[in-house]
């Protein structure tokens, strides 16, 4: 036996969601179609408003409501450190540590040969216009502490040390393979406050 058309369509659109197979899917259909109609409402509503507000800051990419973002905005920034992370939810991620108090700059990936992910298909031009135009002179370089994100990490080293910028990369705390947004409060702050440069 099989759902019902409108079930089987919620099911398949809800397991496109990363990370959701699909007993997740249907666990979550169910749990949609026993809520009262309110909740349904204020659920499609809060994910057609983020579709209408939310864009990527033109600056650093990072998610924001208007064309540039809060931080790019922000007069109490340092001016002269970026801090370089694959994600919007990466800055989320080292804010809360209240350590980092420069700019950010969002890649939107990593370098990943295998999914075919290149340099060209990352934030990497405007970074380097953003080194010129912006006079930066330390990049703190937080990509995950993984294959891919130690590959972005090196590539980075690679571009923009012959620039005379500074390039720094988290120091040891992070386990490998982990994620920036997984990891807790203190272990990222331990990890930027001791940043070791990249040679």
């Amino acid at each position: 036996m099989s759902y019902l058309p409108s079930v089987q369509k919620l099911i398949d659109e809800i397991s496109k969601f990363p990370g959701i197979g699909p007993k997740s899917a249907q666990r979550i259909a169910y749990f949609i179609l026993k809520s009262d109609e309110k909740f349904v409402f204020e659920l499609s509503e809060s994910l057609l408003e983020v579709k209408r507000k939310v864009r990527f800051c033109e600056t650093c990419f990072d998610l924001s409501e208007d064309v540039i973002c809060r931080t790019c905005t922000d007069p109490r920034r340092m001016n002269q450190t970026i801090c370089v992370v694959e994600e919007p939810k990466d800055v989320i991620a080292m804010e809360k540590t209240n350590e980092f108090q420069g700019r950010y700059h969002v890649l939107g990936g990593v370098l990943s040969p295998l999914d075919s992910v290149g340099p060209e298909d990352l934030h990497l031009k405007e970074l380097l216009k953003r080194i010129d135009k912006e006079s930066i002179t330390e990049v703190v370089v937080c990509t995950n502490p993984n294959l891919e994100g130690e590959t972005t990490a090196l590539y980075i080293q690679r571009l923009l040390t012959p620039l005379g910028v500074k390039v720094s990369r988290l120091a040891s705390g992070l386990p490998v393979g982990a994620d920036l947004d997984y990891a807790d409060e203190q272990t990222l702050t331990r990890a930027f406050t001791g940043r070791r440069l990249m040679e």
